[in-house]
């Protein structure tokens, strides 16, 4: 599935989804900052599953953008 990042401050939020072995849809994050060997790279995958796809984008976006917020 095609994954687009989020520039939220100085990090980069990138919402991923991958289907289960039950079909349903399971939602990650990656959040990355710096540059060059500077780079970090956070990624959090959630409990939730989700029947659709896109509830489980939005579910990974709204996660990612409210964490960088916070930081």
């Amino acid at each position: 599935m095609k994954n687009n990042s989020i520039e939220v401050g100085r990090f980069f939020v990138s919402p991923m989804i991958k289907r289960d072995v039950d079909g349903q849809f399971v939602a990650s994050v990656s959040i990355r900052s710096g540059q060059g060997r500077a780079t970090t790279d956070r990624v959090t995958r959630f409990e939730p599953r989700f029947a659709c796809a896109q509830s489980a984008l939005r579910f990974a976006v709204d996660r990612g953008i409210a964490w960088a917020r916070l930081h």
